[in-house]
């Protein structure tokens, strides 16, 4: 079994600045991906950033590039999202999962963290 574990949510002012990170611990794995959700309240799941392990690149959503910076530490198996500028619609539990080598979606998902934008 592979752990997922996120931190560094909580409460801010709009425009303010969080760090999220998720730590991978169990199973030793070799990922395809890892990468960032987010699940506003009364809202579907939906996709934020996702960083290739093997070559490093990273695919953001179109509305959040600007804000958003999704960064590893390979040998940690650990991604992080530096969130900037944040607006209350940013609000919302923010998820981390991996794509294993093998596995066609992401297999593995973090119990998430609450990120709330205050106005």
């Amino acid at each position: 079994q592979v752990q997922l574990v996120e931190s560094g949510g909580g409460l801010v002012q709009a425009g303010g600045s969080l760090r999220l990170s998720c730590e991978a611990s169990g199973r030793p794995f070799s990922a395809v991906a890892m990468g960032w959700f987010r699940q506003p309240p009364g809202k579907e799941r939906e996709f934020v950033a996702v960083m290739r392990w093997s070559g490093g690149g990273a695919v953001y959503a179109d509305s959040l590039k600007d804000r958003f910076t999704i960064s590893r530490h390979k040998t940690k198996n650990a991604v992080y999202l530096q969130m900037n500028s944040l607006k209350p619609e940013d609000t919302a539990v923010y998820y981390c999962a991996v794509q294993r080598v093998g596995r066609s979606d992401y297999d593995y998902w973090g119990q998430g963290t609450q990120v709330t934008v205050s106005s």
